[in-house]
């Protein structure tokens, strides 16, 4: 595999910032879009090269096509990575991998069955920032993680009249909501951090439609640490992140999630002393690219999971997102 070829399924928003990147990445290039819009699809061709199929079936057939990346709504996921998986195919999901545990369990295990690389794409947990502040946590020279803060959102329109509009986050038949499409990286962050919850307890604002407008999560983990969390629709947080120590703390600024640099301060003499911290390695792009790599290290190495994102903590962050969206009343079965 010198050159490794991609297929993007689903050229919306989030895919573009990933072919963007995929440019910035040599060892691999844009195969084929894919879209039920032909001219959708060689539009995005045009801009980020390779050639366009005007169905998802005829992307996932190409033969120069290694690897899928499907970026579509999160309620057609679970469809289109089989629908990649069954015709051979390796596949990068965007997250969340499905709309449950149970269903994102089940992905994994046919992906296996086939002998197929799957990952979800949490770039967050491949980030060159993000794999610093791990590293000089695991260190201890730091002290021990004990709390978490982080806070992300936006305000998208027609949320803050309470959601009746029917946009892909406001809309439950694609699975819309703040905690599946954002509060999935607190959440992912603090799993980082502290390790797997003890227990999560969480209060929302929902809309007519039944989805979480705004959502607050707070959660227990091993050692007694606790996170803060929250995700919005309707207002425009910081998005920073903070991880207090018994020695000071780590500031994640704005943009936790695709950080260029962080911040300790200390709080020994002298006390409130800072200093800023550059990741061990370049992040490409907005960071994608440092995702793509991880997915072209397990192919080239033949396996068929990642170890920055493993099945494991895909699964626990869904069955955690499950918890929580049964505790605020969200459902979307069908």
């Amino acid at each position: 595999m010198d050159t490794i070829g991609w297929g993007v399924l689903g050229p919306g928003r989030i895919a573009r910032s990933f072919a963007s990147d995929l440019l910035a990445v040599p060892e691999g290039r844009l195969v084929a879009t894919g879209s039920r819009d032909e001219q959708r699809a060689a539009d995005f061709a045009a801009e980020f090269g390779g050639r366009s199929h005007g169905s998802y079936e005829a992307l996932v057939a190409d033969p120069e096509v290694d690897v899928v990346y499907v970026a579509t709504p999160h309620v057609l996921h679970d469809e289109h990575t089989r629908l990649a998986l069954a015709a051979g195919k390796a596949v990068l999901c965007e997250k969340p991998m499905t709309l449950d545990a149970a269903s994102t369990t089940a992905l994994f295990a046919e992906a296996a069955d086939r002998g197929l690389f799957l990952m979800e794409a949490m770039w967050m947990a491949c980030h060159p920032t993000i794999r610093t502040l791990l590293r000089l946590l695991a260190s201890g020279d730091y002290g021990s993680p004990r709390q978490v803060h982080a806070a992300i959102g936006f305000v998208v329109p027609g949320a803050t009249d309470g959601g009746e509009q029917s946009g892909r986050l406001l809309d439950p038949a694609l699975g819309g909501g703040a905690l599946l499409d954002m509060g999935i990286y607190p959440l992912t962050f603090a799993h980082l951090v502290l390790g797997e919850p003890e227990r999560l307890t969480a209060v929302a604002n929902l809309s007519a439609l039944g989805i979480d407008l705004d959502v607050s999560v707070a959660g227990l983990y091993p050692g007694g640490a606790t996170a803060a969390l929250t995700a919005t629709l309707t207002s425009h947080p910081s998005v920073t992140a903070t991880v207090a120590t018994e020695s000071g703390w780590f500031d994640l600024p704005s943009r936790f999630y695709t950080p260029q640099r962080l911040r300790w301060t200390s709080y020994a003499e002298p006390a409130g002393s800072s200093e800023w911290i550059e990741p061990d390695e370049p992040v490409i792009g907005l960071g994608y690219g440092n995702e793509i790599q991880e997915a072209h290290r397990c192919l080239r190495a033949g396996a068929l999971t990642s170890t920055l994102v493993p099945p494991g903590q895909t699964i626990s962050l869904m069955g955690q997102m499950d918890t929580i969206l049964e505790e605020i009343g969200v459902s979307y079965r069908r």
